[in-house]
C-alpha cells in the first residue's frame, strides 16, 4: 500500500486498477492543499470525518462527515481543514491517467511547482 508525507497531511492508496485510484486522505488542522486541476481525471471526494472547506472553480463549499462532492475533469480545485480536529476523506479518482504528475498547481501555501 502506497502511502506518503505531505507538508500539509498524507494519503494512502487504498485501491487501484485500470481506470480508478482509491486514496485516504488526511489533512492536518490549518493546512490546505494546493488550488489546481487535472488534465486527465476526474474526483468524487467522501468526508469522513472533520469538515473540508472545499473550493471548486472559486466557490466555497463546507463538505461534512456523510457528504461528497464531485470534482469534474479540469475544474479548479482545494481542499481546506479550518477546524482543530483532523480532516479524513476519500477520494476515488477515474481517468485514463491517475499519476501524481498530473497536476497543474494554480496556488500553493508551499512553493511547490505542477511537477513537484
Amino acid at each position: 500500500m502506497e502511502h506518503d508525507v505531505r507538508p500539509w497531511g498524507s494519503y494512502t492508496v487504498l485501491d487501484e486498477g485500470a481506470g480508478y485510484k482509491v486514496k485516504r486522505i488526511e489533512v492536518l488542522p490549518g493546512k490546505r492543499l494546493s488550488y489546481q486541476r487535472h488534465a486527465h481525471r476526474a474526483e468524487h471526494w467522501f468526508v469522513v470525518s472533520g469538515i473540508a472547506t472545499v473550493t471548486l472553480d472559486e466557490v466555497e463549499h463546507e463538505i461534512v462527515p456523510g457528504q461528497a462532492i464531485d470534482i469534474a475533469l479540469g475544474a479548479a480545485h482545494r481542499v481546506a481543514n479550518r477546524g482543530d480536529a483532523l480532516l479524513v476523506f476519500i477520494e476515488v479518482q477515474r481517468g485514463p491517467y491517475l499519476g501524481e504528475d498530473d497536476i497543474e498547481r494554480l496556488q500553493d501555501d508551499f512553493g511547490r511547482r505542477s511537477e513537484e
